[in-house]
C-alpha cells in the first residue's frame, strides 16, 4: 500500500506566506474518491489486465503505434520511380505527418543532393537514404535521463491537460523502480478536484509514498516532499504539477513559483523540468514546447499518444526547430507503454 507522509518543515516565506494551506493536513484518498480520478484503480486494473500480453516486443509495438504516420511516406516509395513527382509526393507526405515546414525543407534539401550526388536511381535507396537523414536529425534529440545527478534528484513535470501527464508519471515511477531506485511523488495539482486522487492511485499502484494536502499551495506540497525524500533518503522526487495551458499566464506564474520553492528546500532543485506532450497534437505541440520552455526552461520531454494518429512527425519538427532531449515515448496503455527514446529504433519503426 501507498500511504502518505508529511514531515514537519519550515517552509520559506514564499510558502509560509499561505500558512493557513500550507499547515493543513495531508489526506487518504478512501476507495470511493479514487473513483474521482481519470483512471480509478479499477480502470487501470483493467487496463493491465488488457495489456497482459506483453509477448509482443516494444519494437513491434512501436511499429504499430506508428503505422499511421509511417503509411504515408512508405507509399510514396512504392509508387512512384526517382522523379520530380516522387520528390513532390514525399514532401507532401511530410507535411502531413506534421514534420512541419521548417524540417521538410532541411530533409528535402539534403535528400535531393544525396539522390543526386550518388545518381541513386531506385526507389527503395531514396527510402534508405532518407532514414539515415532523419536519424542524423533525431540523434540530437536523444538523452537519457541522469537520474544520479543529485540525492535526491527532483524531477518537476508539466503539461497541458489531456497530454498524458499524471499517467505518465505512474509509469515513470514504474520504470524508475525496475531499476531500484525509490520515489516518493508530489501532488502538486491542487488545482483540479481529481488530481490528487489520480496520483494516489498511480501511488498505490506502485507502492510509493504521495505527498499531498486537502487544499493549498502545491508549492507548499513539493517542499514537503523534498523534505521528506531528504529526511529518508529517497532516490527521486517527481511533483505533479497543474495542467495548464500557456495562456494562462497566472498558472505559469504558479510553476515558476514552484521552481523557486523547490530551490529553497533543496539548492539546485528541480534538477529536471519536464514537460509531457501529447503527440497527436502535431504542430500545436511545438507552440506548447516553445512557451513552456521560455516559461520555466525545459530540460526534458516525454512524449505520448504517438499510436493512432497520422501526426508523429512531430518530433523531427522539434529535433529542427527546438532541440529539447526526449527522455520517453509511449506509444499505449500499458505501463510498459513508454520506453527511452531511441532515433534509430523510432525511424525504423517508421519507415520499415
Amino acid at each position: 500500500m501507498f500511504n502518505f507522509f508529511k514531515r514537519k518543515t519550515n517552509p520559506p516565506p514564499e510558502v509560509a506566506d499561505n500558512a493557513q494551506t500550507a499547515d493543513l493536513p495531508l489526506i487518504e484518498a478512501a476507495p470511493q474518491d479514487a473513483q474521482l480520478a481519470g483512471q480509478s484503480l479499477e480502470s487501470l486494473a483493467q487496463t493491465d489486465e488488457r495489456a497482459k500480453p506483453e509477448v509482443r516486443s516494444w519494437f513491434s509495438r512501436l511499429k504499430s503505434g506508428l503505422s499511421k504516420t509511417g503509411t504515408g511516406i512508405k507509399h510514396v516509395f512504392v509508387s512512384h520511380k526517382v522523379d520530380e513527382h516522387m520528390f513532390e509526393s514525399l514532401e507532401d507526405a511530410l507535411l502531413m505527418a506534421d514534420v512541419g515546414v521548417k524540417a521538410v525543407e532541411k530533409i528535402m534539401s539534403q535528400l535531393r543532393v544525396q539522390v543526386k550526388s550518388e545518381r541513386i536511381e531506385d526507389a527503395q535507396s531514396v527510402k534508405f537514404a532518407l532514414k539515415h537523414i532523419l536519424i542524423r536529425l533525431l540523434k540530437n534529440l536523444e538523452k537519457e535521463l541522469n537520474v544520479e545527478s543529485a540525492h535526491p534528484i527532483v524531477l518537476m513535470v508539466a503539461g497541458v491537460n489531456g497530454a498524458g501527464k499524471t499517467t505518465s508519471i505512474g509509469k515513470l515511477t514504474h520504470h524508475l523502480q525496475s531499476i531500484n531506485k525509490s520515489i516518493v511523488l508530489a501532488a502538486g495539482d491542487t488545482f483540479r478536484a481529481a488530481a490528487r486522487e489520480q496520483l494516489a492511485a498511480w501511488g498505490e499502484r506502485n507502492n510509493v509514498t504521495v505527498i499531498a494536502q486537502e487544499s493549498g499551495d502545491p508549492a507548499a506540497v513539493v517542499f514537503d516532499a523534498i523534505a521528506s525524500a531528504q529526511a529518508r533518503r529517497i532516490n527521486v522526487v517527481i511533483a505533479d504539477t497543474a495542467g495548464r495551458l500557456p495562456t494562462q499566464l497566472h498558472l505559469m506564474d504558479e510553476l515558476k513559483k514552484i521552481k523557486r520553492v523547490a530551490n529553497k528546500a533543496m539548492a539546485g532543485a528541480p534538477h529536471e523540468v519536464v514537460l509531457v506532450l501529447d503527440g497527436s497534437m502535431g504542430q500545436n505541440a511545438l507552440a506548447q514546447v516553445n512557451a513552456f520552455d521560455e516559461a520555466i526552461g525545459l530540460t526534458g520531454l516525454i512524449v505520448t499518444k504517438l499510436d493512432g494518429t497520422a501526426k508523429g512527425g512531430v518530433l523531427v519538427a522539434l529535433a529542427v526547430e527546438r532541440v529539447i532531449p526526449v527522455y520517453f515515448i509511449g506509444v499505449g496503455e500499458s505501463i510498459a507503454d513508454l520506453q527511452t527514446f531511441n532515433a534509430s529504433e523510432f525511424v525504423d519503426a517508421l519507415l520499415d
